[in-house]
């Protein structure tokens, strides 16, 4: 797959971000008390979910083409493609969304989330964090003024049995980073494509002609001789301080059988791989089911190309059937395994698009209205939250933030939406500054 780009041009590339604040005059004696009270009051929620998986598409993807299309409307904003009817009466989807469609009844949607961010970079900022940007910032921006979903879910719950807490696969998103978390928290970024006959992930296999035993002799010595001074072991933005991190993750993913087990998708059956759709998009999707499975926290399958100012409908006619059975196989085959309960799934983008289609045959950005697919994780399901107008420019009924869009993944993880987060120098921040979840989707 190609480096998708925007509407700006600019191809996106992994990039990490630190904030940086102050707090002077506060003792550490202060700051680690309140941090103390922090993290208990972080984790002082029941989870509903231990894992999840955000599927992230890149670009805003149409809510018209895809669960939210309007068949009474004008023919401008209606487009070319019909409505078909779901799993639940009542609820119609797109037509290139049969899969997804047929079992509605398994899953939720969220119909009336709108904000006011609607370019890539705040938008994607916004939903990628429950934090609407501090500045303005341009379209083709990679912000981050705020810890993102997948970095606080690491911090959180920790990684499992020589595993990252936080996976993306195929790269990170703009806003994906953990900001003054540290690079601890940053996610490990799966670039390989998993559709690839040799499709092997770098930099976690030892190198030729070197043994584990040595390796691990090795590690020893570097220990040993490693009398490197820190500048601060509180602060995030140390570069030495992220070389070690870095380096540990290395080392436990080369030493993991876990980690090793789990990066082997080409122990899948035909059947399976198949289903999920031989691209790169469906066998990440299956990448990120072995990671779950595998005892990760937290997964990100990043796939851009969701930018559609130009040629909407030939582009959505090819690439919604095989999406929609990409992500249906998904939640299919996580709750054979019996893992649907506690994993959630999520999928979206930064925003929804345009009500008319423009004079190129394609739909502008527009954050008045989305649509966002969530199941599992103790969603319930056959659930579709709120609504918006006859015409679907905007969300009108149970009208919804990206706040409380993080305050339910948060409160479904375990973590306190209320809490309050201390950066290294003590400045408090709030997690979600409107902590309220979407009580439809809590169970």
């Amino acid at each position: 797959m190609g480096v998708q780009k925007n509407c700006q041009g600019i191809p996106r590339r992994d990039c990490l971000k630190f904030g940086l604040g102050g707090l002077f005059g506060t003792s550490l004696v202060d700051i680690l008390r309140m941090r103390g009270v922090s993290a208990e009051a972080t984790r002082s929620i029941a989870p509903q979910a231990t894992s999840c998986i955000l599927i992230w598409q890149d670009g805003g993807p149409t809510h018209y083409e895809m669960f939210d299309p309007k068949p009474n409307a004008p023919v401008e904003i209606r487009g070319q493609f019909q409505p078909i009817s779901t799993a639940l009466p009542g609820v119609q989807f797109s037509e290139h969304m049969a899969k997804l469609a047929a079992m509605n009844d398994r899953f939720s949607l969220i119909r009336s989330i709108r904000h006011n961010q609607g370019n890539h970079g705040a938008g994607n900022h916004y939903m990628m964090t429950g934090a609407p940007p501090r500045i303005p910032v341009g379209c083709g921006a990679f912000v981050s003024f705020h810890p993102s979903l997948g970095s606080v879910a690491a911090k959180e719950l920790g990684r499992s049995d020589g595993l990252p807490p936080y996976f993306s696969l195929a790269r990170m998103s703009r806003s994906g980073g953990p900001n003054f978390l540290g690079a601890k928290y940053a996610p490990f970024v799966v670039a390989d494509d998993p559709n690839s006959t040799s499709f092997r992930v770098r930099d976690v296999a030892l190198p030729s002609g070197l043994t584990l035993d040595t390796f691990q002799h090795r590690t020893d010595l570097r220990q040993l001789v490693d009398t490197l001074p820190r500048i601060d072991e509180a602060a995030a933005a140390d570069p030495v301080l992220a070389l070690d991190d870095f380096y540990e993750q290395g080392h436990s993913l080369i030493t993991s059988p876990a980690a090793q087990a789990a990066f082997n998708i080409h122990e899948e059956s035909d059947a399976v791989r198949d289903a999920y759709v031989r691209d790169s998009f469906g066998q990440r999707c299956l990448f990120a089911r072995r990671l779950v499975e595998a005892g990760v926290p937290f997964t990100t399958v990043y796939e851009g190309g969701w930018d559609h100012h130009v040629d909407i409908y030939p582009k959505c006619r090819t690439r919604l059937p095989s999406w929609d059975q990409s992500v249906a196989a998904l939640i299919n085959d996580l709750d054979e395994r019996g893992m649907l309960d506690t994993t959630l799934v999520l999928a979206l983008g930064e925003f929804g698009r345009t009500p008319k289609v423009n004079t190129r045959g394609g739909r502008d950005h527009w954050s008045n209205a989305m649509s966002v697919l969530i199941a599992g994780g103790g969603t319930p399901a056959g659930v579709v939250v709120g609504a918006t107008d006859k015409n679907g420019y905007s969300a009108v009924e149970r009208v919804l933030s990206p706040e409380n869009f993080a305050s339910t993944v948060y409160t479904k993880l375990g973590i306190n939406p209320d809490s309050i987060y201390y950066t290294p120098q003590g400045r408090p921040t709030h997690l979600v500054s409107d902590p309220t979840p979407i009580d439809e989707l809590l169970g």
